[in-house]
């Protein structure tokens, strides 16, 4: 499987375990790979949503494209799971205390 294809598969698991949990969700707009847009469009607000589908994934270079891509005020986070694994959000530690000192993890 070629990785345009493992990424459209990894973004169609994110976007369905989203809708699992009672989110509205579908796949971002994918023109050309570079252009700004996320992976799953969600209703969770203001998360800019990285999906990556690897066995092996530089977390901080996908923090660092998800937070390049993502608009002002909005929050990057990389969904990241391996082959037979759980699903794993990473996100920078300051973006995670200001959405804890929103109110909106607890």
């Amino acid at each position: 499987m070629n990785s345009r294809a493992k990424g459209a598969r990894g973004e169609r698991q994110w976007r369905d375990f989203l809708r699992k949990h009672g989110h509205e969700a579908r796949r971002g707009c994918q023109f050309s790979g570079s252009n700004g847009d996320p992976d799953v469009v969600s209703d969770m607000k203001d998360i800019h949503h990285e999906v990556k589908c690897v066995e092996h994934l530089n977390l901080y270079k996908a923090v660092e494209q998800a937070a390049g891509d993502a608009r002002e005020g909005e929050f990057p986070i990389v969904a990241h799971k391996k082959n037979g694994k759980e699903w794993l959000v990473t996100m920078r530690a300051e973006d995670w205390i200001a959405l804890y000192d929103r109110g909106v993890i607890e």
